[in-house]
């Protein structure tokens, strides 16, 4: 992986001539702003990318499955379907 500040951006020609994975650091300020992923990794990036949304959403179900566990029903409450 690279490092590239947001000035190699304004000069694109070079930038995008790169092939390898690129941390974006803001050059004043000495901080990660983000990543640059080459056309060339682009498959297995939205594959991560879709690995991770579904496992945050899992986490997130678990605990709300969790959650509804917790709660009693009492006299006169209505199930909400959830075992």
């Amino acid at each position: 992986m690279i490092n590239i500040t947001l000035s190699n951006l304004r000069n694109s020609s070079n930038f995008f001539d790169i092939d390898d994975i690129a941390t974006i650091v803001n050059g004043r300020k000495k901080e990660e702003i983000g990543y640059f992923v080459p056309k060339m990794f682009k498959e297995e990036f939205e594959n991560f990318m879709q690995d991770l949304e579904k496992k945050r959403k899992l986490k997130l179900l678990k605990r709300v499955a969790n959650a509804s566990k917790k709660d009693t029903i009492e006299d006169g409450a209505v199930a909400d379907g959830i075992e």
